[in-house]
């Protein structure tokens, strides 16, 4: 999270929304074309879009058998950055999720705002369909649409046309051919029954004021034994009631995220089988103040106490790799 190049600025406002469902996903949406604007800048105005600097992924395929595992992963700061964040590299959600030589486009890896790598998680193969739900700059969709080819094809949704007008540039850079990115929200896919192999997702679904549409819409697009792998930001334990209706919070991908446990209640609840839920990163304190310092003034309330909020938060929420699938 940049202060210098912040998503979400002053000018943002809820004011007019009916419902704090409408208020999230509008400051989400800001945030996020915010994001997109700050990264074409950059990509039109100098060389330097994204290093390969990258160590080995922190989300290398994991064995889940039991429903619910914490496999710890360390890293060093590098590629990438937040999953609700502007574009600079060094936030402490997202670092080292992507292999040297692996990414299609310098401007896909420096608007990667991203928890995981969900690519390795899916097990795509040649020939299947994939959906990523909130594919913000393309990243995820290019590397699907080259595994899935030949014979695939890799869909992108997104509700901010300027995450959309970015990804698809992106695409030009990439030069892949078997990717669609479609306008929409992540609650009401625009795609036909049983339409897809595969549904990934990277630090979105956390976001979503109605996570239960989320997961029926992904279960509906899903052909029989299609599989969901997604990686998102998880709850260890319970937070302080009071701080869920933060927006800054919430777009930092910390108010909105699901207990653990609930994820796999919520998977089952939509359909799914086999769900499972593995911690592959857990936030320490140090990455928490990180977080602090690069929120909003305008989406926090006055009187915010940082340190305390720190507290509360300390060992409460991870990254995590989400497993399940649609059974015949």
């Amino acid at each position: 999270m940049s202060q210098s190049s912040s998503p979400a600025g002053p000018h943002t406002s809820t004011a007019g929304l009916d419902t704090p469902a409408e208020q999230v996903r509008s400051v989400v949406q800001e945030r996020y074309a915010a994001a997109a604007r700050t990264t074409l800048d950059l990509l039109e105005g100098t060389e330097t879009a994204a290093g390969s600097c990258c160590a080995p992924s922190c989300c290398a395929e994991p064995a889940a058998a039991d429903p619910i595992k914490h496999t710890e992963t360390a890293g060093a700061p590098c590629c990438g950055s937040s999953c609700c964040a502007a574009p600079t590299g060094a936030d402490p959600i997202t670092r080292d999720l992507y292999e040297p030589g692996e990414v299609p486009s310098a401007g896909a890896l420096v608007a990667s705002l991203g928890c995981g790598n969900p690519t390795l998680l899916a097990d795509l193969q040649p020939g299947q369909s994939v959906l990523d739900l909130g594919s913000g700059g393309g990243l995820d969709v290019l590397l699907s649409a080259r595994r899935v080819a030949p014979g695939g094809t890799a869909y992108g949704l997104d509700m901010t046309p300027e995450m959309l007008e970015l990804a698809r540039r992106n695409q030009a850079e990439a030069g892949v051919e078997n990717a669609t990115f479609l306008l929409g929200t992540i609650e009401e896919v625009p795609l036909g029954d049983a339409s897809v192999d595969v549904v990934i997702s990277n630090c979105v679904i956390n976001l979503s004021p109605d996570k239960d549409a989320v997961l029926r819409e992904a279960f509906r697009v899903l052909r029989p034994e299609g599989r969901f792998a997604v990686s998102d930001i998880v709850l260890l334990r319970p937070i302080p009631e009071h701080l869920t209706g933060i927006v800054g919070l919430w777009t930092g991908c910390v108010s909105g995220a699901l207990l653990d446990s609930d994820y796999v209640a919520k998977l089952g609840a939509a359909g799914f089988v086999d769900a499972s839920v593995e911690v592959t990163r857990t936030y320490s304190r140090i990455d928490l103040e990180d977080l602090a310092s690069m929120l909003e003034p305008s989406q926090i309330p006055d009187g915010f106490d940082v340190e305390a909020t720190v507290t509360a938060l300390e060992g409460a929420f991870a990254s995590a790799s989400i497993r399940a699938r649609r059974p015949l």
